[in-house]
């Protein structure tokens, strides 16, 4: 075992881990916590360059080819849910990490991990939804595994993912490129799956049905570089929300970014279980959405093209990197003010993915 001693005196707040000797929930939640598990334990073990940029997957060169790579594991409850399952997911999530290296998806790697006693009609159902959802998305399950856990030392099935994909010549999407005066598209309505993981789990009997959004984002990709290979980031922001996503790229390229409150699309339905929750529609998560930073030459063309594709009929134009507070988003509101739009610490809702 190792003998290794975590050193906290550089480590920074808010809630930095040192205040966490041990993992809460909030480590897995895609905010302020999980970046400072993975700054300071993961990256510092791992080491090498190709993860110092901590995207979505990483942009790779092999054989004189242009690879993305991806992982990303699924332990979402219900494994239900209005508009999918863990089985959709667990492809979808991780071809729309590719997607956002600008990589069109072809090899996908599944294991499952199956806690003892879970019923087999469960997991044919996951596969089943797993498969249907790899051939909608053009992707192939090329490789897998299967482990079993005793009763009591998991929660049903959780699902890993890996996958693999070409990157076209000529695209370079990473938060570096992004400069003052890049625009702003998000491509359509947030916090649809967030909200209806949160209907089914607390059993809210919301007015309206909430479904979630959870879909393959790589025809609406290729579908905006065909316009420009000029994009200079894409990010789909799952756990944490809008707001997390900005915040890492605000962070990664050094601008500010300001946000217009009321053009980011926020369905009635999510933005009435948050007024009644309590929570903010930019922290909460999707599974079929992407924020652009587009060249503002090119943003016209490219909404354009967004909002003719099926996934992008509702994209808008949300707002602008600034060279004010760089490292910082602020939302312009309603009411004239502003106001900072932090990383959140953890996650409004865990266990959404």
């Amino acid at each position: 075992m190792s003998d290794t001693v975590l050193d906290f005196a550089g480590w920074t707040c808010p809630a930095p881990l040192r205040d966490h000797p041990r993992v809460v929930m909030g480590h897995g939640g895609g905010g302020a916590l999980s970046a400072e598990l993975v700054r300071h334990v993961f990256a510092p073990a791992y080491g090498g360059g190709l993860l110092a940029g901590l995207g979505d997957s990483a942009a790779l060169t092999l054989g004189g080819a242009r690879l993305a790579f991806s992982t990303d594991s699924y332990v979402v409850r219900p494994l239900f849910f209005p508009g999918g399952s863990i089985g959709d997911l667990a492809v979808n999530g991780t071809v729309n990490d590719l997607a956002m290296s600008g990589a069109r998806a072809a090899y996908l790697s599944c294991a499952f991990i199956l806690e003892e006693g879970v019923e087999l009609s469960v997991v044919a159902r996951v596969a089943e939804a797993l498969g249907a959802a790899a051939r909608a998305a053009g992707v192939e399950v090329a490789t897998g595994d299967t482990k079993v856990v005793e009763a009591g030392h998991g929660d049903g099935i959780y699902v890993n993912t890996a996958g693999i994909g070409l990157i076209p010549e000529g695209v370079d999407l990473r938060p570096q490129r992004v400069v003052p005066g890049d625009v702003v598209i998000v491509s359509g309505e947030i916090g649809l799956h967030g909200v209806a993981i949160m209907s089914v789990r607390e059993n809210l009997g919301f007015d309206v049905e909430t479904v979630s959004d959870c879909a393959p984002l790589g025809g609406l990709v290729q579908a905006m570089l065909a316009v420009t290979p000029d994009l200079h980031v894409l990010r789909d922001p799952t756990r944490g929300g809008l707001a997390a996503a900005l915040n890492e790229i605000a962070a990664a390229s050094g601008t500010g970014v300001v946000l217009d409150e009321g053009r980011v699309p926020v369905p009635d339905a999510v933005a009435n279980a948050c007024a009644i929750l309590g929570l903010d529609p930019l922290y909460v998560a999707n599974e079929g959405k992407l924020v652009a930073f587009v060249p503002r030459e090119h943003a016209d063309a490219v909404l354009d093209a967004m909002r003719a594709h099926p996934l992008g009929r509702h994209a808008a134009v949300a707002g602008e990197a600034v060279e004010a507070h760089p490292g910082m988003v602020v939302a312009r509101t309603g009411l004239g003010g502003t106001r900072v739009v932090d990383l959140p610490i953890g996650e409004q809702l865990p266990r959404i993915c």
